[in-house]
């Protein structure tokens, strides 16, 4: 069965305040990631319609700093499904709310995985509807296969980390 891209969106405005900034004068970095991931849990639970987890963040990119008078426009949505996992973009658009200036602030893929092992997905395909949904799809495979070789790479590094105490 196929979903449509669109019917994945989820779009949420983010004001910057004080408390979001680093030492820098611009929005920490962590505190990013952080509504990115609930951003994109809301697009994988319209698909999955059950508990999923995040499995992987990849491709992130900080691409212009967030400052006070700013807002963050995240938009988010799949762009790839497997048998029990699923691929989310998240893009933020950052507007200087002084001056009406847009500019592409972030953007990532996230992975998540049904938590259920019983429970699959539905669907088997997603319809991209505009030519940037169409680009990101098209990258899917690639980018789930670099995702395995990467899972193959880790668990050879995890391999030599110790959870021993150093002292």
């Amino acid at each position: 069965m196929d979903i449509k891209c669109n019917d994945t969106l989820s779009v949420s405005m983010h004001r910057v305040f004080n408390a979001h900034l680093n030492e820098h004068g611009t929005v920490f970095g962590g505190e990013i990631l952080k509504i990115v991931d609930g951003e994109a849990s809301v697009t994988a639970m319209r698909v999955a319609r059950t508990t999923v987890v995040t499995a992987a963040m990849d491709h992130v990119q900080f691409l212009h700093p967030f400052r006070l008078q700013d807002s963050m426009c995240m938009e988010s949505y799949v762009t790839g499904v497997g048998t029990r996992s699923l691929e989310v973009f998240v893009k933020v658009i950052g507007e200087h709310l002084m001056t009406n200036e847009r500019f592409l602030g972030f953007t990532c893929f996230l992975t998540f995985v049904i938590e259920d092992p019983q429970k699959k997905l539905k669907y088997d395909r997603v319809v991209p509807q505009t030519k940037e949904q169409a680009s990101l799809l098209a990258g899917y495979e690639k980018r789930r296969q670099q995702r395995r070789q990467n899972i193959a790479h880790q668990q050879e590094i995890l391999e030599s980390i110790t959870v021993d105490k150093p002292w």
